[in-house]
Order: C-alpha cells, then structure tokens, then sequence
C-alpha cells in the first residue's frame, strides 16, 4: 500500500514540474515577444515610395567619376601613311578595290592626277582595325612599297571625359527645362531660354566630337599615295642654219656695242675725272720741259 502512495506523490510532483517549465517558457516567450515589440516601435517608419528626383550636377559627376574608375577597355586609333611605286596604275587601281572591299573598308576620298612625269592617285583608306594590319601586308602586293608611316594615338581618356562632360550639360538642360516649366515672370523665362540654348549648343557640340571619336576607333585611316612614273619623250636638238647664226652673231655684237656704251655712259664720273687729271698732268710736263730748256744768250748792244 505504502508503494502505491510514493507512485502516486512522484506522479503528482512531475506534473508540478512539468507545469512549472511550461510557465516558465511561455513567460520567456512573452517578454521576447514584448522586447521584439518595442525595437520595432522604435525603429523608423519605411520611406514611402516616391519618384526618383532628376539628376544634378554632382549626381551626374559622380557617375562619369565612378565609370571613369571602373576598369574599360583602351581605346585606340590606327593611321598609317604610305607610298606606292606600281609598275602598272592600270592594274593596281582595280586590285586595290578589290583589296579595301575584302577588308571590309571602303575609299573615304581619292584624287587622281598626270603631272611632272608621274601618274598619281592620293586615296584615303578607312578599314576596321582588326583588317587594319591585313590591309597594310596586301598594299605591299600592288607594287614597290618607298614609304610607309604608322602612327597610334589612345583616345580613351579624352572619349570619357567628353562622355562626362555630355552627360552634365544634358543633366544641366533637364534642370533648365524643369525651372522654364515653373518660371512665371516674363525676365526669368527669356533668362532661362537664354541659358538653355547655349547649353543645347554645347551638347551638339559635344556630340558631334563623340562622334567623331567614335568614328576614328571604329574605323582606322591609311593615307595611300599610288603613283606610276610616266615616260618623256625628249624632243630632238634643232638644226641651225647659217643665215641664222650669222643674224644671232650680229645681234650678239649689236648687243655688245650697247652694253659697253651704256657702261661707259655709267661710268661718266670715272671719264670726267680722268680726263681733267690727264689735261692737268700735260700741262705740268709741259712747264717743266720749258724750264729746263737753257735760254739763248741776249745779243750784246751796239756802240
């Protein structure tokens, strides 16, 4: 009996126990409940959705600063220069088409010329640059290569700062677009439209040297001059008669004759001087001789 009544008691004081830990966890529960509660209350409220606001002029900095320091690829211009001598421009103006067409290129400009004993073509080749050495090796099979100059020039610095540059002064048109739409006194909107054309001008400007940059990496330049010597006939000596040599001879004397009186008219000074001198140094010998001649004596008087 007494084995019954200790099963009994230990039942009753697991369950005490029991109770006791469910007490405890759910109060555990509650105040971790309670404090995730009040972080909550005092964390601050979301921010409510709204439009992003335009972009300024430090947003736009900021942004052509943060790609100019991410890593890209260089940019790079090809120009080359070179000098042709072809045995035949009959043959070598077809080839050369055909060479700059399987390059994928095209002819920019050409001039062709005959002059000074030569048969010349000036062209202006662009061609992608991953043609643009290919190009180079095929000029070589058109004739005898006397010149060639290749020169790189690395434009990536320059085509970010001009991308930058673009990007501001179109963030700079929004902000003047946005005020013109705000303006209300007649001074402030020509102020406005004032400022906002000079801005729209430097961004064709800017544009347009994008672009051009753009143009130069895309395409590299060879500036081909492709020339032919031409053969010249040397005409024959002519045949000089007699007559004709003699009227050369007098008109060679004739010319003489004026030559030395016109030399001598330009030499009056030297004559004058010279003849003064001469007039002076005879009469001078002339003095001197009577001088030295011994006079007769007086015949003696009669008485």
């Amino acid at each position: 009996m007494k084995k019954y009544q200790w099963l009994a008691i230990g039942l009753v004081a697991s369950m005490q126990w029991g109770c006791q830990q469910a007490a405890e966890k759910s109060g555990s529960t509650e105040t971790l409940e309670l404090k995730e509660n009040v972080v909550m209350d005092a964390l601050p409220p979301p921010p409510a959705a709204s439009t992003p606001p335009p972009p300024t002029i430090d947003s736009a900095a900021a942004v052509a600063e943060a790609k100019a320091a991410a890593p890209m690829a260089r940019l790079l211009v090809y120009h080359a220069e070179v000098r042709l001598r072809a045995a035949s421009m009959r043959r070598a103006i077809p080839q050369l088409d055909s060479l700059v067409h399987r390059s994928s290129g095209y002819l920019s400009s050409a001039a062709e010329t005959r002059a000074d004993g030569e048969w010349r073509q000036v062209t202006t080749l662009r061609v992608p640059p991953s043609r643009f050495q290919a190009l180079l090796s095929g000029l070589a099979g058109l004739g005898t290569i006397e010149e060639k100059k290749l020169s790189t020039d690395d434009v990536t610095a320059e085509h970010a700062d001009v991308a930058a540059r673009l990007q501001t002064k179109r963030a700079v048109a929004q902000q003047y677009t946005a005020l013109l739409g705000k303006a209300q006194k007649i001074k402030d909107i020509l102020d406005i439209e004032e400022k906002l054309g000079e801005v729209r001008e430097e961004i064709e400007a800017t544009e347009s040297r994008l672009k051009t940059l753009n143009n130069q990496v895309a395409y590299s330049t060879i500036e081909l001059t492709l020339y032919q010597p031409l053969p010249q006939s040397v005409p024959d000596a002519p045949v000089v008669s007699l007559s004709s040599r003699a009227v050369e001879a007098f008109y060679d004397g004739w010319q003489l004759l004026t030559s030395l009186l016109i030399g001598a008219i330009n030499l009056w000074p030297v004559l004058v001087l010279g003849a003064g001198g001469w007039v002076l140094w005879r009469r001078r010998r002339t003095r001197a001789h009577h001088l030295a001649v011994p006079r007769p004596p007086a015949p003696a008087a009669v008485s």
